[in-house]
């Protein structure tokens, strides 16, 4: 599809700084308050200017719930809406100077115009999955706050009075049980809303028949990839992970090792991580290759990784290929 105006939004709580343009100059920018009725007194002053929004690409950088209205209004009116990652937008700028949300909305605007045959249109996520992702954050802010309490008073035996830690340890324990049942209550309304969910239910199966893919991790996927909608390729989300390795060399004078980008999802990376070993303890293919690739010296780091590469490349596979994880499958000769 070929669009004739392009729409730069810069989304804050309060407002949003747009900035529309055509293939060659800015057309007008703006700013409205960042609800439906900001939303209608930018429609009301594209159609004075006789800029038809349906024929338009409207971009906007990834900023969480304060895209919520946006995203549902524009979608409700079937525009055409690209969310961006706000690192991919600064990335393409180049080296740029000064910043403000006017400045902001222009370069989102001319990002779109420029990369608009890499267009990925939006559309909104199904209403399980984002049950998934508030209840597996929910359950992560729960599991943190127990952590603040419970982790300082392991740490200060023998460093402190035993009767003061006593004490400390009455006042924290109320607090600590509470979160617990907390804890296995969110757990369990998960598990729920993935039962509830013929599809969720059969990549549930798919993709923890994995070694090492559990319940946490599986949410975890299932939220950054949208089912495995938005990202499809396991190289792709090895790469959004962080546990992709990429060439570092140049010329005959660099030759470095191959590096992961540090640009990656921490989180989704964390859990890829604690996944991999989980399985190295097992008398598993996982864990004997672990031990084969240590003995034949190579580096302890670079062989965790790919085992979280080998993780995620089954996950995939599994998924693509609609079917269990099979540990007794060898491979055919032609």
């Amino acid at each position: 599809m070929k669009f004739k105006f392009f729409v730069g939004i810069d989304v804050s709580k309060l407002t949003l700084d747009l900035m529309v343009k055509d293939q060659d100059d800015v057309l007008f920018q703006g700013q409205v308050s960042n609800d439906k009725k900001g939303l209608r007194a930018f429609e009301k002053e594209c159609k004075a200017r006789h800029i038809d929004l349906k024929k338009s690409l409207i971009c906007m950088e990834h900023t969480g719930i304060y895209n919520a209205v946006s995203l549902a209004y524009f979608y409700q009116k079937n525009y055409a809406i690209w969310l961006e990652n706000a690192i991919q937008i600064k990335q393409s700028m180049g080296l740029t100077r000064g910043k403000n949300d006017k400045v902001d909305a222009l370069r989102i605007g001319e990002y779109a115009c420029r990369y608009q045959d890499k267009t990925r249109l939006w559309e909104p996520e199904r209403e399980v999955i984002t049950q998934i992702k508030y209840l597996s954050s929910l359950r992560k802010r729960l599991i943190d706050t127990k952590n603040q309490l419970a982790v300082p008073l392991k740490e200060m035996t023998g460093t402190i009075d035993k009767k003061l830690k006593a004490k400390l340890e009455k006042f924290t324990a109320q607090p600590i049980r509470e979160l617990e049942k907390k804890i296995k209550e969110v757990e369990t309304e998960i598990k729920k809303v993935i039962t509830s969910d013929q599809r969720l239910s059969e990549l549930y199966g798919q993709v923890c028949s994995v070694d090492g893919v559990g319940e946490v991790l599986f949410c975890e996927i299932i939220g950054r990839t949208n089912e495995f909608k938005d990202i499809t390729e396991a190289k792709k989300f090895a790469c959004y992970a962080g546990v992709a390795p990429f060439e570092h060399s140049s010329g005959s004078s660099v030759r470095g090792k191959n590096r992961v980008s540090r640009m990656g999802n921490k989180s989704t990376k964390r859990l890829l991580h604690m996944a991999a070993l989980s399985v190295l303890v097992r008398d598993g293919e996982l864990g004997r290759f672990y031990n084969r690739k240590i003995e034949e010296g190579k580096n302890k780091m670079s062989v965790i990784n790919a085992v979280r590469n080998k993780i995620i490349h089954r996950v995939f596979a599994c998924v693509k290929e609609n079917r269990k994880y099979d540990k007794t499958y060898t491979h055919q000769l032609a």
